[in-house]
């Protein structure tokens, strides 16, 4: 087959790689808005050619939209007017807004709303990865609205990168990333903030800084552009995870203000429970 691929970054770029190596696309059409991206791109053989967007639609049997999502929303209306047998799937991490911007369409059964679940902190086309996606979810959203050979065929891509597909409704997804990856990435943003903030000595942070902290605060170096669209789409299921955690932060500040050790105590002891829930999904 050949595909188009929107937004030639860590997302959309590993797909590319890892779907010529797997021999599911015959040619890749690469479309991205940054003349570097694209030009990089075609150097790291990410894409075969860089085209417009009205062009890689044309030629192509499958179409994926991983540019950030503020922008899929917006161009995926376009790109189900101008096909006609062609699959249109996208990769962004908010689904509400996508949904409803296909719905109705007389094309929306060729479009499938997908999450891969998977990301690192590095963006661009020199993030992307030949071995990334194995053993890890990918979410398809509102299955029943697509047409069966369309979904069959993202089903088989999926596989292809070794993941397995999750079922869900958008709405019931919006609520689970936020808990799951949008708070995480927040937590980091903050995290780094604090200690910018407090630690003026640069030299302490890289001297004294743990492999912990490193970890916790790795998600930080991850691309603004990228996020604030997720925030922004997502916003009310954020605010929902971001005042549960704001009152956690309160119960930690207080047991320590009080000097209340066996309630912090209690509070980090149901906190390793994450342990095992993480340790079945291995």
């Amino acid at each position: 087959m050949k595909i188009a691929v929107v937004g030639l970054g860590l997302i959309g770029g590993s797909m590319a790689l890892m779907l010529k190596q797997k021999g599911f696309a015959s040619k890749v059409y690469g479309v991205d808005n940054l003349e570097e991206h694209a030009l990089k791109a075609l150097e790291l053989g990410i894409a075969d050619e860089i085209t417009d967007l009205d062009n890689a639609i044309a030629n192509s049997d499958v179409i994926i939209l991983s540019a950030p999502v503020s922008v899929c929303t917006t161009l995926l209306p376009h790109v189900l007017d101008q096909i006609q047998h062609q699959i249109v799937l996208d990769t962004g991490s908010t689904k509400t807004s996508l949904l409803d911007a296909a719905k109705g369409h007389v094309n929306r059964g060729r479009y499938i709303a997908t999450h891969p679940m998977w990301g690192t902190e590095f963006s661009g086309p020199e993030a992307a990865t030949d071995d990334a996606f194995e053993g890890r979810a990918n979410v398809i959203c509102n299955a029943s609205d697509s047409d069966k050979d369309a979904l069959a065929t993202v089903e088989h891509l999926y596989a292809l990168l070794g993941m397995y597909n999750v079922y869900m409704e958008g709405k019931d997804h919006d609520v689970h990333v936020a808990y799951v990856s949008h708070i995480s990435h927040i937590t980091s943003f903050a995290l780094a903030n604090t200690v910018l903030e407090k630690e003026r000595e640069e030299n302490a942070i890289f001297e004294l800084a743990s492999a912990g902290f490193e970890s916790t605060v790795r998600l930080a170096k991850s691309s603004p552009a990228m996020w604030m669209p997720i925030f922004k789409q997502n916003k009310e299921n954020v605010l929902d995870v971001l005042n549960e955690h704001i009152t956690q932060l309160r119960k930690f500040k207080s047991c320590i203000e009080k000097e209340n050790w066996d309630y912090l105590t209690e509070l980090m002891e149901n906190a390793n429970k994450i342990k095992a829930v993480l340790d079945r999904n291995n």
